[in-house]
């Protein structure tokens, strides 16, 4: 009769452990945090302050297939870095660097009453 009450504190005692889901949470695997990878565009070939290099088998801008974007998670900075080329565009808004990229080009503006739609359509079945 004794060992009735000694089992159901025992049973309850071992339910008090981790249950399925109830840990931390997921890992943080580091200080950048991924936003995204993007096309690059034609106005990411016209970015002006990009390094030359002197070996001509470098990438360059136009090289570039893709812009993967990284969060800075201790300083808020957003780094947006070509593939290839290696070349990286940096925006903070507390630091107070220029938030406009600077561009060798602009984008050719559209005649009046023009509509202007460069999106690619979506693939349906």
């Amino acid at each position: 009769m004794r060992l009735v009450p000694i089992l159901l504190l025992t049973l309850c005692v071992a339910g008090c452990g981790d249950r399925a889901g109830s840990g931390p949470g997921p890992r943080h695997g580091g200080r950048y945090v991924g936003i995204g990878i993007y096309s690059p565009g034609q106005m990411w070939q016209r970015l002006a302050g990009a390094a030359r290099s002197g070996d001509g088998a470098a990438a360059t801008l136009r090289d570039d297939e893709q812009v993967i974007v990284v969060l800075d998670s201790r300083t808020g900075e957003i780094r947006q870095c070509g593939n290839l080329s290696g070349h990286c565009l940096r925006m903070n808004p507390w630091s107070g660097q220029p938030a406009p990229a600077r561009l060798t080009e602009h984008r050719a503006e559209p005649e009046q009453g023009e509509v202007v739609n460069e999106a690619v359509p979506a693939a349906t079945r």
